[in-house]
């Protein structure tokens, strides 16, 4: 007598197929490649300021800081190397992350033309064509007019002049004095109008060391 075979389930049978398919999908998983990582979009390192710096400041380490910027947003006359700006002297003020570049420096090494006790403080007369006649080396009395004075009183006198960037500078100058002047200076350029005079060059003086008068 012949014994006939029961049909299988057909759950049974989708769930080896199932199973079959399964098994399929993890062996080309396991032997596939592994995905290579995306790469890096590529940097360059711009020095910016790390703090505000005020103009006339001489750069120091603490000053500075390295931000990465992809080559095309890169601005143009920044350096990479913090230690390329480190003593150098600003032509004009920077907020933080700000980048450095040729143009907001006044010069290498301008610190070097420096005397003893001295400091290099910003001028910006309120007449900017008047830094046009001026040029580095010259020296000059910074006179300051306070609001409803009758007469300017000179702040510095015979002040050696280190840098005259001009007009497309706002007619900032720097000018090198001692540390007493500088503070005279920055204090009566929050309220007083501030010009220039030229005077003759034994007015200023044999020695390196400008004097400051006034109130």
């Amino acid at each position: 007598m012949v014994r006939l075979r029961r049909p299988r389930r057909p759950l049974h049978t989708a769930r080896q197929v199932l199973a079959a398919l399964l098994a399929a999908t993890a062996l080309v998983l396991a032997l596939r490649p592994a995905p290579e990582p995306s790469p890096v979009p590529a940097t360059v390192p711009v020095v910016v300021a790390a703090a505000d710096l005020a103009p006339g400041a001489v750069l120091t380490t603490g000053d500075v800081a390295v931000a990465h910027y992809p080559p095309e947003l890169r601005p143009a006359g920044t350096v990479e190397d913090p230690a390329a700006v480190v003593g150098r002297v600003l032509a004009g003020g920077l907020r933080p992350g700000v980048p450095l570049t040729d143009a907001g420096l006044v010069g290498a090494g301008l610190t070097d033309r420096l005397g003893a006790g001295q400091v290099a403080a910003p001028v910006r007369p309120s007449d900017l064509a008047v830094t046009s006649l001026v040029r580095p080396g010259d020296r000059v009395d910074v006179l300051a007019t306070p609001p409803g004075a009758a007469r300017a009183e000179v702040v510095a006198a015979g002040a050696p002049v280190l840098a005259a960037p001009g007009r497309e500078d706002d007619g900032l100058l720097l000018v090198a004095v001692d540390a007493d002047t500088a503070a005279r200076l920055a204090a009566a350029a929050t309220t007083a109008t501030l010009t220039l005079s030229l005077p003759p060059r034994s007015a200023g003086g044999a020695g390196p060391a400008a004097t400051g008068v006034g109130g």
